[in-house]
């Protein structure tokens, strides 16, 4: 956050003449929202296509300025589908900061290629006062930690040919905002040294550095240099983002980004324009869209004419009529898409696979309009901030009425209200409150759950799901379309029962697993869909708090159905299932999870009593101190709950001397000596009844 990304594309708008040169460093030219230029940070991602030339070959280079805070980072987890580069913006004085080591994590998982960009390195001038053998000192840590995280994160494959090195030219450092920069090649070809650049900033010259070294030539030689074209990217790149199958008719037009192929698109971004309606745009893997086509909507199981064809630059939309593989179009027309929406010429192409994100909506208001009769309003304009921000997520309190809305934090949730009184409605708002998951720590069963007509009963068992299924439910290695033939080789590689890995029934974002292990029963097919919603509805609302459930692994062993089907219809089959459910999940030790924030703080030394003791007394626990040049790294863990304070806490505490970052970790019990307490709380805020369900409530004595 606040490395300087914007801030250089501004450099990279002027050397396209799409921008002044005269005001490019402090225009923010892709910060066009008045809300961003106001906070002076970046809240949604721009995308604007750029012409370069390299040793006078011509380049189109699709760039999109994404946010830096973790609370946006969803806008970050999208635009990646879309692009097959990154550049990662670090600042030479805070070097990697947590949420460099999140984008750096979410551009591996996609297979995007990073390459770093230190920036700020006047301020190892001017505010540190460094000589250049100590910059270039800092710089290699920078490196080296960089490296570490592809090291960490990178599939094998491109573990060693993805690292960066300032002689490979994947490593470039400057200035955004006196805009100037070099890589290796550009220092060697126009003689630049680190000791120049002290001299400058020194002797007052900065400005001949941006004349000799101009950071536009910088990051885009770096781009053109180190980053495959569409046509090479896409051959590694669809095998991880596409499930389907690669050597078919679609699977080889993306392969090869064939402009005659047919249309298949990943829809990223949505905008709702008050006059154009919704804006679709995505990275087009193969095919030629052209204006007036009509295109199938694999999700949304529909079909739409595309209206009206155009690139985005900026704040503005181009109508250029058609486009080919590999580009960002951005369709008019297609009313039903969605962000994560597969575009396709027919109906038989698999969808990609999930956009998985690396933190989940954590703190939630309540919302509702000052005058009742501004309520229809309101309810069109979240519909329309939901759609715009899938990470923002709102929901209907049916016992209170209440509207409230889930974001990734309390900034999110902040920017979310102010662009709701920008549409002139006056609203009032709760205090933030956490979200919360139930889960449960020991398997049980069977329980039996019967019908209310008594002619139908299930039985299942459930158990915690173990921690590695966990992860890749959550990486994407598993999800809810995968081909449940690779599906069930992996659960057997993994020691599952063959029984069980070819059972899986359905996967859900909650991360549990509903799974069939029924021999001999009759109906069980006709009845499938109505169990699986009758799961599903048990999972949105658990019986300790009605938060959603997570982490379970539900076996379904036995079940007698009646032969008419009169007698097994949802009204039946759902409750039967919720029975029989909630028994099982109450007798098996259950608990509540709370999200847990990662913070990484960097402090000097003599502050670091101060840091560990913000973290300690909120509950958090320290998980490392290490020793880096002038400053000490802490990293640590805290609950969210006790986070909503921390910036006021952390600045009183270290007098505004110390950086830090949060990300969402993981989620992690309640301690015991506060469980019924943060439940009965849940409860009371929801209008519930303050004691819980019991097992007996659900279990049929009869």
């Amino acid at each position: 956050m606040d490395h300087g990304k914007t801030t250089m594309s501004d450099s990279l708008l002027a050397s396209s003449g799409l921008l002044s040169p005269s005001v490019a460093g402090t225009a923010l030219a892709l910060d066009f929202m008045e809300e961003e230029q106001k906070r002076q940070m970046t809240i949604k991602a721009a995308n604007v296509s750029l012409l370069h030339e390299k040793s006078s070959v011509p380049y189109v280079i699709n760039l999109i300025d994404t946010p830096g805070h973790v609370d946006f980072s969803g806008r970050v987890t999208r635009s990646l589908r879309a692009i097959d580069g990154a550049i990662v913006v670090v600042d030479a004085v805070e070097e990697i900061m947590v949420q460099t080591e999140t984008v750096t994590r979410q551009a591996l998982e996609e297979r995007v290629r990073p390459v770093l960009y230190v920036n700020k390195i006047d301020r190892l001038i001017k505010e540190l006062k460094l000589t250049s053998d100590q910059i270039q000192d800092k710089i290699a840590r920078i490196i080296q930690d960089f490296n570490g995280l592809i090291e960490l994160y990178a599939e094998p494959e491109f573990r060693d040919k993805w690292k960066v090195n300032f002689a490979t030219n994947t490593v470039a450092m400057g200035s955004a905002k006196d805009r100037w920069g070099f890589t290796s090649a550009i220092a060697k070809n126009h003689g630049v040294k680190f000791s120049d650049v002290v001299d400058a900033y020194v002797n007052g010259k900065a400005e001949e550095l941006k004349d000799n070294s101009p950071l536009n030539e910088a990051i885009l030689d770096m781009a053109v240099d180190a980053m495959s074209p569409p046509h090479i990217a896409q051959r590694y790149r669809i095998p991880k983002i596409w499930k389907g199958d690669v050597n078919s008719e679609f699977g080889q037009a993306m392969v090869n980004c064939d402009d005659n192929g047919p249309i298949v698109m990943c829809v990223t971004n949505i905008v709702v324009d008050p006059q154009a309606g919704i804006v679709a745009t995505g990275r087009l893997f193969s095919g030629t869209i052209k204006e007036g086509q009509t295109v199938q909507l694999i999700d949304a199981k529909s079909e739409a004419r595309v209206q009206q064809v155009c690139i985005y630059m900026g704040p503005y939309r181009e109508i250029i009529g058609e486009i080919t593989a590999g580009n960002i179009p951005a369709l008019l027309g297609l009313e039903a898409a969605r962000a994560g929406e597969t575009l396709g010429s027919s109906k038989g192409i698999s969808p990609f696979e999930a956009v998985h994100y690396v933190t989940e909506p954590v703190v939630t208001i309540a919302i509702e309009p000052k005058f009742s009769r501004d309520l229809p309003r309101l309810v069109d304009t979240l519909k329309k901030l939901s759609i715009e921000d899938p990470n923002l997520v709102t929901t209907i309190n049916e016992e209170t009425g209440e509207y409230l809305i889930s974001g990734m934090g309390t900034l999110h949730l902040e920017i979310a209200t102010t662009l709701i009184t920008k549409t002139g409605l006056q609203i009032t708002t709760s205090q933030p409150i956490v979200i919360y998951r139930e889960s449960i720590r020991k398997p049980v069963g069977p329980f039996e759950g019967k019908s209310p007509n008594r002619h139908n009963r299930i039985q299942m068992m459930v158990e915690p799901l173990p921690p590695e299924i966990l992860d890749m439910i959550r990486t994407g290695q598993i999800g809810e379309y995968m081909d449940r033939h690779a599906l069930a080789r992996i659960l057997r590689d993994k020691g599952w029962d063959a029984d069980e890995a070819r059972g899986v029934w359905s996967i859900d974002e909650g991360s549990n697993m509903l799974i069939d292990v029924i021999k001999g029963a009759q109906y069980v097919q006709e009845a499938k869909d109505m169990i699986i919603s009758g799961y599903r509805w048990s999972l949105g609302e658990g019986p300790l708090a009605y938060e959603h459930i997570r982490g379970l692994k539900v076996k379904l062993v036995d079940i007698s159905l009646h032969e008419d089907p009169i007698h097994r219809g949802p009204a039946q089959m759902m409750p039967m299932m919720r029975r029989a459910f909630f028994a099982g999940f109450l007798s098996a030790d259950p608990c509540l999870l709370e999200p847990v924030q990662k913070i990484t703080a960097k402090t000097p030394p003599d502050l670091l009593g101060a840091v560990t003791s913000v973290i300690t007394q909120k509950r958090g626990k320290v998980i490392s101190v290490d020793q880096k040049g002038h400053l000490v790294y802490v990293v640590g863990e805290l609950p969210t709950a006790e986070t909503f304070d921390l910036s006021e806490t952390l600045r009183s505490a270290t007098a505004g001397r110390a950086f830090w970052g949060l990300e969402f970790s993981h989620w992690a019990p309640v301690p015991m000596s506060m469980f019924m307490q943060v439940i009965q709380d849940i409860r009371k805020r929801k209008g519930l009844p303050l004691e819980p369900s019991k097992v007996e409530d659900f279990i049929d004595k009869t």
